[in-house]
């Protein structure tokens, strides 16, 4: 890695460390501090204005992975369903093919994701079942349609069929 007259070789690192932090920690739209940290670093002219051939952005596309997969994971755990942070599995959905999208162009593996994302799904929508049936809950958090949570089930590598039985009856009707 060349630094750029502007930075020294160590600050290259903190500065990087930085950027990353910022993305683990950018709230819904990891994808968007990443890019508002490539402008940072290579165009803006308060930033270092690095090159763009001397820094590997590996740490930065690692924390769009993970921010992207903590808030997959978050809107699939029946702990948040009454906390504010709580967006349901509509969210989820979209954040699944977030990630997907990201991992694809980054050339990323996505089965261990893909695997957690899975165990996640079925713990929850098992908990969610088992609550409505015994009374715990009067009412399901499950936002999205029938249809919308087949799909993603699939895209999980689940089958539809080992579903809970009824399920379709706590999703939203649009």
């Amino acid at each position: 890695m060349a630094a750029t007259p502007k930075v020294v070789m160590e600050e290259i690192h903190q500065i990087l460390d930085e950027e990353a932090f910022m993305i683990l920690h950018s709230g819904e739209t990891p994808e968007i501090a990443y890019h508002g940290s490539l402008y940072y670093l290579f165009e803006d002219n308060d930033g270092p204005q690095l090159a763009p051939d001397s820094v590997d952005l590996t740490p930065l596309v690692m924390a769009v992975f993970q921010r992207y997969r903590k808030i997959l994971l978050r809107d699939m755990n029946p702990e948040f369903r009454d906390k504010t942070i709580y967006r349901g599995l509509a969210r989820s959905i979209a954040n699944w093919h977030r990630l997907k999208n990201f991992c694809e162009k980054e050339g990323l593996d996505i089965k261990e994701a893909r695997k957690e994302a899975r165990q996640q799904l079925v713990a929850f929508l098992d908990n969610e079942m088992e609550e409505i049936r015994s009374g715990k809950r009067t009412s399901s958090a499950i936002n999205c349609t029938w249809k919308e949570l087949e799909r993603f089930a699939q895209e999980l590598g689940i089958d539809c069929e080992d579903l809970p039985e009824g399920l379709e009856y706590l999703c939203d009707r649009q």
